[in-house]
């Protein structure tokens, strides 16, 4: 596998205002009363009434506009509630716009823009996109563009999904190819004899969608790097390249794994929340310059996205919830297609028994250990920790100072204590985490994790 810094540096910054524009579509603001769940026993004090400027101390927000960018799927729902339900405005947050991405190279590209030249302030991301930004390991000429971790957007809704059959007629039902990949290692060494490898996509490098797949891999005993191949495949084309044979699998979030079993051209291999269980997913994050400046605004803006995320975890919204997703301006598919995954309802296929469990689908506020929300910097360790794992960073890099530089976990207490909320994390560890495989993950000894890895590229 490539350096990261070859691998992502060959993006040229041709893509710059006009390529953002055609990657980009600016969404309408709803200018509805703003509501919010009354399930939620954090729902803000102020909930359902006039919008209120008055976010921190008797401070009003430094400005009403930000420009955020989002990815069309299940991650981006609490940006787009945020807006459509009116949660930025009812904090005073009046000119929020969330704007769809063409990829996540466009995304990363239009932040290094900013909003100011027709770019993005910030929006969701991959893992850990954030800390690659910062230190310059993304960026065009690898300059540094400091941003700041401010909130997870939601756990689970993510998925590992398989093509029925190659392009040439080779089948991969009832090949061992689920869960636990050393069944599948005989299919996986007869691909590989034949000079026509097992390929998998993700949707970009070194972040959360590559380290799902690699980490399922490697925990069957199989080599990312030597036994298969690996390509980069925008979200929204992943099943559509399933269906033209160019690829056998791909990770990436919902609704397309789950697309794929709906279009019956594929199974699902496994879900992350089987991989990981609880684990963490995508973040918003934005330029740090923007919040540095506006330090009221940015708790106004996590006021509004954290209420949306509970009026995203509360059952009683999944339905309205598919609905607006379904809007051609957002992820553009179908109700039908969307609203199962977010009750937790998989049909897996190849034999698997269907999940129905809405703690194993989409979470935005509360999941089985806790706060989705809150950013654990011990979750960012877990990601940086994986790109050494596979060469992508040095082994010498210092994660925790990226990690303590990056992360703003504080902002977003100070945030949720203006909202209301009662259960913060006291610790910004969540602890020992443990993976499907029997590996345990601790953030204050990476060393010993990569040690115990049978399965990677560092030499340690």
């Amino acid at each position: 596998m490539e350096k990261i810094t070859d691998q992502l540096s060959r993006r040229k910054f041709l893509l710059t205002a006009s390529a953002s524009a055609l990657g980009s579509v600016v969404l309408k603001s709803c200018a509805s009363t703003p509501t919010t769940t009354s399930a939620s026993p954090t729902a803000s004090p102020a909930a359902g009434g006039a919008p209120a400027a008055n976010v921190s101390g008797g401070s009003g927000p430094e400005t009403t506009t930000l420009r955020l960018g989002y990815i069309p799927i299940f991650e981006s729902a609490p940006l787009i509630i945020a807006q459509e339900k009116g949660f930025f405005k009812k904090y005073g947050m009046t000119d929020v716009k969330v704007m769809k991405q063409a990829s996540w190279g466009a995304a990363r590209d239009n932040v290094e823009i900013g909003a100011a030249g027709g770019g993005i302030d910030g929006g969701q991301w991959q893992m850990p996109m954030p800390h690659l930004i910062s230190e310059g390991l993304i960026t065009k000429g690898k300059t540094k563009l400091p941003m700041y971790v401010l909130l997870q957007t939601s756990t689970h809704g993510n998925g590992i999904a398989i093509a029925n059959k190659r392009a040439d007629g080779t089948s991969h039902l009832g090949q061992g190819v689920g869960l636990d990949m050393s069944k599948a290692r005989a299919h996986i060494d007869k691909l590989k004899a034949t000079g026509t490898p097992f390929t998998a996509a993700y949707t970009f490098p070194a972040a959360n969608q590559e380290l799902w797949i690699r980490y399922w891999l490697g925990a069957g005993g199989i080599n990312p790097d030597e036994d298969v191949k690996l390509i980069v495949v925008p979200a929204a084309q992943t099943v559509a390249n399933m269906k033209s044979g160019s690829m056998d699998g791909f990770s990436t979030g919902d609704p397309w794994p789950y697309r794929i079993l709906a279009d019956q051209i594929g199974f699902m291999a496994a879900l992350t929340e089987e991989i990981w269980p609880n684990h963490p997913e995508e973040y918003l994050a934005i330029r740090a310059d923007w919040v540095d400046k506006n330090p009221n605004a940015t708790k106004a803006v996590l006021k509004g996205v954290m209420e949306a995320q509970q009026w995203c975890d509360d059952p009683a919204n999944s339905a309205e919830l598919a609905k607006i997703l379904s809007g051609r301006e957002f992820i553009n598919v179908a109700e039908n297609i969307l609203l199962p995954p977010l009750q937790g309802k998989y049909d897996m296929g190849d034999g698997k028994a269907a999940i129905n469990d809405r703690m194993k689908g989409p979470l935005f506020w509360k999941d089985g250990k806790g706060s989705v929300s809150y950013p654990y910097k011990s979750h960012d360790m877990w990601f940086l920790a994986e790109n050494i794992r596979w060469g992508m960073i040095p082994d010498t890099t210092d994660i925790k100072a990226i990690v303590d530089k990056v992360n703003r976990e504080d902002i977003w207490k100070e945030a949720a204590k203006s909202l209301g909320v009662t259960d913060i994390p006291k610790e910004t560890s969540r602890g020992v985490e443990t993976f499907f495989d029997g590996t345990k993950f601790d953030s204050n000894d990476t060393t010993a994790y990569l040690k115990g890895l049978k399965v990677k590229k560092v030499k340690i």
